[in-house]
């Protein structure tokens, strides 16, 4: 499966912004699909994840009660709605389908990547 992430964008400290995450090739099946982001010089890390089973949603500490993950299923396509947007929010932002193995939390469980889409958060 081939992801894109777009949506992304200059935005001003507290504004909103929501990504997409397009799937092609085949479908998201059964697979969580969750939201990643590495800022210059960090690790990359969680922000949110979604089960297509139970409908089960993960969110990073820092980003619970702003952010919200949603799929729709119909048009392949995963959205992370980031309101209240900080400038240590930004950074690349990655979607990815998770393997079927390990922790939704860990990168390293997920096997396809998109290339990502920057989110840029003016002070």
């Amino acid at each position: 499966v081939q992801l894109v992430e777009s949506g992304g964008g200059l935005v001003q400290a507290g504004g909103s912004l929501r990504l997409s995450c397009a799937a092609s090739g085949r479908t998201f099946g059964n697979s969580a699909v969750g939201w990643f982001r590495q800022a210059p010089g960090k690790e990359r890390e969680f922000v949110a994840a979604r089960t297509r089973n139970y409908d089960i949603t993960l969110y990073a500490d820092s980003v619970k009660g702003r952010f919200t993950i949603s799929r729709d299923n119909a048009k392949n396509t995963v959205y992370l709605q980031m309101n209240s947007l900080q400038p240590e929010d930004a950074a690349v932002y990655y979607c990815a389908v998770h393997s079927g193995s390990g922790s939704h939390y860990l990168h390293g469980s997920y096997d396809n990547w998109g290339k990502g889409t920057q989110v840029t958060v003016s002070s």
